[in-house]
């Protein structure tokens, strides 16, 4: 039931907490402490930071790569929440524009 939120843009490294903070408030409105996940890439796409509220404060999970590079999907920024299984591609070097979905029954919320 997390939601996932993929950054789109270049995301300056340097930024803590405060400053992921500002980026999402900014460009998102998302409300910070809803329990969402909001996933950065850097300009080389070689590091991925994960700013999430955990309830009493927020963690920042930081990735380093030492070979290789993440995809940045082709999407604008909040057009849609990534679903755990993109997220889990995406964050394991799998392309999404290569995956193809079987049918499958979604039931209604």
């Amino acid at each position: 039931s997390v939601v996932i939120y993929l950054y789109t843009e270049v995301c300056d490294f340097r930024k803590g907490f405060e400053g992921l903070c500002n980026l999402v408030m900014e460009r998102f409105g998302e409300l910070l402490t809803s329990g969402s996940v909001f996933i950065f890439f850097n300009r080389r796409r070689d590091r991925v930071k994960l700013l999430c509220w955990e309830g009493d404060g927020f963690a920042i999970y930081y990735k380093r790569l030492e070979t290789g590079t993440y995809e940045r999907p082709q999407m604008s920024w909040g057009t849609r929440p990534l679903t755990a299984s993109e997220a889990h591609l995406l964050l394991s070097g799998i392309s999404l524009s290569s995956v193809t979905y079987r049918k499958r029954y979604l039931a209604k919320a």
